[in-house]
């Protein structure tokens, strides 16, 4: 793993959170996209070389919106990125972690991802992140 990707943050309202962390931050989110796939809206902001996502439910039924019942607002999950995302899950399902994504799926922000199961990660979900080639 080459470094912390960005850290997903489940928040009810997008909008809403977009203003909080504009003002906490001192800048305007980079981008805002859904991913129909996952049930998800979500924005990326920047600070120095570190990324925050935040991540909006789209149905009731995506993971976004049953962690938030769950759970409540905050940290969802810490992503890694990696060169090759492929051979990553080989090597992190050798070393016993439960894999969620047998196949990475394209995820926002331009890039491959796969999830690690909490159970095996300390109660941490971690996404694997590539950046996908054009």
């Amino acid at each position: 793993m080459e470094k912390i990707e960005h850290i997903g943050i489940a928040v009810k309202d997008l909008e809403m959170s977009n203003n909080l962390f504009a003002k906490l931050l001192g800048v305007a989110p980079y981008k805002t996209e859904e991913v129909a796939s996952e049930g998800v809206r979500t924005s990326f902001f920047k600070s120095g070389p570190n990324k925050i996502e935040l991540l909006e439910a789209t149905n009731e039924d995506s993971p976004i919106a049953k962690y938030l019942t769950k759970k409540g607002e905050g940290i969802h999950h810490i992503a890694f990125a990696v060169t090759d995302i492929r051979a990553e899950l080989q090597r992190l399902k050798k070393e016993g972690f439960v894999v969620l994504n047998e196949k990475p799926k394209k995820g926002a922000d331009n890039k491959l991802v796969a999830f690690l199961h909490p159970k095996t990660t300390n109660g941490v979900l971690i996404e694997l992140c590539q950046d996908i080639e054009d």
